[in-house]
């Protein structure tokens, strides 16, 4: 089992800011319902790879267009609670002004965009230690405000965010984290 995010960047209006395109999936799914994650989802067999499989699913999910980003690289594969192997996938959205979100309402609840170096800071921030498939590990969990919603981006998608954001900002979070344990039960 096979999926790709996209982490879609893009420049903020405060200079040097560099921010992150979120989803609030549909509270009418039956896995991760009005849960925040990033633009992605399973392979199809016709995906040309992860980049393919993110950009088509953000297509899907989101109306953005794969001609306006420019993928730049791709992180370490996540396994998901569901035994998934997720790959994220970062890439440049050219022109934030020229993409207009049209949320798929069956999949997506709501579109919004958050500063990629909060995952880096303690502030808002919040974990739990939990065992799974015989690890210990942290959960991680993000109160973020956005115009007068309030999000929590936590657990796979927190993780891979905290991983974009040492890649970007080339520094460690303050707080501790697990490493990526790639491994099938």
């Amino acid at each position: 089992k096979r999926a790709a995010v996209l982490i879609c960047l893009f420049e903020g209006e405060e200079d040097g800011e560099i921010r992150v395109i979120l989803t609030k999936r549909s509270s009418n799914l039956s896995t991760h319902s009005g849960e925040v994650s990033l633009p992605g989802g399973k392979a199809e067999e016709a995906d040309s790879g992860d980049a393919d499989t993110a950009t088509r699913e953000a297509k899907e999910e989101i109306g953005l267009d794969p001609n306006s980003v420019d993928i730049v690289t791709h992180l370490e594969p996540f396994l998901s609670k569901h035994l998934l192997r997720v790959a994220p996938v970062i890439g440049i959205l050219h022109d934030r002004n020229g993409f207009t979100p049209a949320p798929c309402p069956e999949e997506v609840e709501d579109v919004f965009d958050a500063p990629l170096e909060m995952f880096l800071k303690d502030e808002n921030r919040r974990s739990v230690e939990t065992e799974w498939l015989g690890d210990k590990y942290l959960v991680h969990f993000f109160d973020y405000q956005w115009n007068d919603k309030k999000f929590v981006i936590w657990g796979l998608t927190a993780a891979i965010l905290i991983k974009a954001a040492s890649v970007v900002y080339q520094r460690p979070p303050p707080f501790p984290i697990q490493k990526n344990k790639f491994r099938s039960p």
